[in-house]
């Protein structure tokens, strides 16, 4: 009688309910990302077309400069807005791994840029935009695959408990428990 059916139903549920934990922490990890790509986005746009329209540099080198920018922004972002519970101990790895991915998704958009501009002489302020814009949104997707995968490491499960554990003991007034490695 100790188990009882409410015990077996908890047991298949728990697969169901972690499904739905990882993909709530999916979903929340997209938003976050997606907040500060956005508003790089915005610092992109904005500064290569301050770039091109006050300096009157080519359209690919306005580019270049914009991503550069809109790439520091970013970085500073996603460290300490969506990344920020993430693994901190080898910030020298991932700043440059962060460069690295940073600069493959630089080649990505402004290729598309530069395809369209030279390639097929598309290179009305709207039109720079729009590819600009597509290049962006290329880049985005193995940026995103990129910097989740090998920059921004999710913390090992037992730091992560350890972590947990710290901030509920200080919240609590309580000493924190003794982690065993």
């Amino acid at each position: 009688m100790g188990q009882g059916s409410s015990g077996l139903r908890a047991a298949s549920a728990a697969p169901g309910g972690a499904l739905r934990r990882r993909i709530g922490r999916l979903w929340r990890e997209v938003a976050k990302f997606g907040a500060v790509g956005g508003a790089g986005l915005l610092v992109n746009l904005l500064v290569f077309n301050l770039v091109r329209h006050v300096t009157g540099l080519q359209v690919v080198r306005a580019s270049v400069i914009a991503t550069v920018v809109s790439i520091v922004f970013n970085y500073i972002g996603f460290r300490y807005f969506t990344y920020r519970d993430r693994d901190k101990s080898g910030r020298t790895k991932e700043l440059t791994l962060f460069l690295l991915f940073s600069v493959v998704g630089l080649v990505i958009e402004n290729g598309v840029l530069y395809l369209a501009t030279y390639g097929f002489g598309w290179d009305s302020p709207l039109q720079s935009n729009v590819f600009k814009f597509l290049g962006i949104g290329i880049a985005t997707l193995f940026r995103f695959w990129s910097y989740r995968t090998w920059v921004f490491r999710a913390l090992p499960v037992r730091d992560a408990v350890a972590n947990a554990e710290s901030i509920l003991a200080a919240e609590s007034g309580r000493p924190r428990p003794k982690v065993f490695r």
